[in-house]
């Protein structure tokens, strides 16, 4: 069965006047009506007083446009972990970069070869992996620092075209590496013969495809690692920080979402001291430029669920249908809060450059920023007309009022690099103006959504591609109401949007269908 597509393993790297014054005077005098005359003698003359020179003002400087520029980089399925002020990405292929900013990145390693500094000749080190999962290559990794002070990087292989794989730890006393080999904790695919818990029979249809780890602590510190690919689905399971493996007696862990080889993956929990919800982030359809790619969001107040999106739907029911052809999207699409797919803006009156737009945006790991309270998404992109090129993306994230957790519709750069002072407070009258508006609607496929125009006025009325109407909230809160496109809860914002140079105002809002809808001012 052709359970993954090849093209994972093939994603490439890849890859902005003096004024000058002066001024003199003199004065004379006469004599008094019916006074002597003077006796005329020769004067003295008197001398000419030096004149005071006037000082040049200092010219009141023009502020300078503001320019902000990113340095990319390609890290396919990037795992954040912040060290220090430092941020890392870890990815599939044994890539890695590093940010002080979230927006210029520098790649460090690359490549399942001996030469990657992450490993001491890793094609050595993880040999038993690769014998496996019958490949030299890893996927995507998750790396997290633990009690002891060492940092733990969980890595898995898999052959590709089947659930052949296995997962594994590595631990090294530097974020940068080398990590050296721990053990493998789980493998799968093993036809005919018991699974993690030494007795069932391995069923692909019910049991993990044991890929994409990423590990966590619940608000009461516990560590838990939550994995799968497509295959039976995501599971999760109870961890020792001690050791950095495994709980003994869990087998392949509790069930949270997919099955029958549903194309869901990359499953990334964070959690919101604000709201108090876990939510877990999840990739609907196929990562490759033609694929459908898709981040989704559900939640729970429980780290091992059950996650459910806005409508109560346990995701853990949220699988393809066995009777119909491999990889069925149609039955999990309507499921779980959509937050970005397919787009494009157009360019607007007095943009330049190539519109910025993504395709099969995916495979997020998220973070929460507690010394400023910012929400991050981390993922790679591909893009419109330029193939299987993929970089690392950042946007920042905020709570709705109804506590789900919406997109910024650029990508992040800070209001402090702009040349003059800005707000985070977008009034009502901030607000008011026109606008690309972009529906992402709730579909897997290879549609590029474009932008719609629409006007938001000054009397609450939505017109243009949709009408209907809109409300300020306070707290930068808006309220959507477009007919039957539907309700959307979202945040406003000011975002720094590349093609016009300059920080617009933006709006980020979903419904309970879990539709995403975005804004970006482009006008009066």
């Amino acid at each position: 069965m052709d359970e993954f597509q090849l093209s994972r393993r093939k994603a490439i790297a890849g890859g902005v006047a003096l004024l000058l014054s002066g001024c003199g005077g003199g004065g004379g005098g006469s004599n008094p009506v019916g006074a002597a005359p003077t006796p005329v003698s020769s004067p003295t003359p008197t001398p000419t007083p030096t004149p005071t020179p006037t000082p040049t003002p200092t010219p009141t400087p023009t502020p300078s446009p503001t320019s902000i520029t990113f340095a990319d980089a390609s890290v396919h399925d990037p795992a954040l972990i912040k060290v220090g002020g430092t941020y890392y990405v870890f990815g599939s292929h044994l890539a890695a970069a590093k940010s002080t900013d979230l927006m210029n990145w520098t790649k460090f390693a690359d490549g399942v070869n001996a030469a990657n500094p992450l490993f001491n000749n890793v094609v050595t080190a993880l040999a038993d992996t690769f014998t496996w999962a019958q490949v030299t290559d890893l996927w995507a990794p998750d790396v997290v620092k633990l009690g002891d002070g060492k940092y733990y990087y969980y890595y898995c292989a898999c052959k590709g075209d089947s659930p052949v794989s296995a997962l594994g730890v590595a631990v090294s006393d530097n974020i940068e590496g080398p990590y050296v080999n721990k053990q493998i904790m789980l493998k799968s695919g093993m036809w005919g013969q018991p699974g993690a818990d030494g007795v069932t029979i391995y069923d692909a249809l019910t049991m993990p495809n044991v890929v994409d780890p990423n590990t966590f602590f619940d608000k009461d510190g516990n560590l838990w690692m939550i994995y799968g690919s497509y295959s039976g689905g995501i599971f999760i399971l109870a961890m020792d920080p001690a050791t950095g493996l495994q709980k003994p007696g869990q087998g392949y862990g509790k069930h949270l979402m997919g099955g029958n080889h549903a194309r869901i993956e990359g499953a990334y929990v964070m959690y919101s001291p604000q709201s108090k919800y876990y939510y877990l982030f999840t990739s609907f359809g196929g990562l490759d430029s033609t694929g459908g790619y898709n981040m989704r969001v559900a939640r729970s107040l429980n780290p091992d669920g059950p996650y459910l999106d806005a409508k109560g739907n346990d995701m853990a029911n949220v699988k393809a249908n066995p009777a119909l052809p491999l990889f069925d999207d149609a039955s999990i699409a309507p499921y779980g809060q959509k937050i970005m797919g397919n787009y494009q803006f157009a360019l607007a009156d007095g943009e330049t450059g190539t519109p910025v737009g993504y395709v099969s945006p995916g495979h997020n790991s998220a973070f929460y920023e507690a010394s400023t309270g910012q929400y991050f998404l981390v993922f790679h992109t591909r893009f419109p007309g330029t193939g299987e090129l993929h970089q690392i993306r950042v946007h920042e994230m905020f709570l709705n009022a109804d506590g789900w957790l919406v997109a910024a519709p650029f990508r992040y750069a800070p209001l402090s690099k702009n040349a003059t002072p800005l707000t985070a407070e977008v009034t009502a009258n901030d607000a008011v103006g026109s606008y690309k508006m972009i529906n992402h609607g709730k579909d897997i496929s290879t549609v590029i959504k474009p932008s719609q125009a629409v006007k938001l006025a000054a009397d609450g009325t939505v017109s243009g591609a949709v009408s209907g109407t809109w409300t300020h909230n306070g707290g930068n809160k808006i309220t959507l109401s477009l007919g039957s496109v539907g309700t959307f809860a979202g945040v406003l914002s000011r975002q720094w949007n590349t093609n016009a140079s300059a920080f617009v105002v933006t709006w980020t809002a979903q419904s309970v269908d879990g539709v995403s809808v975005w804004g970006a001012r482009t006008g009066a």
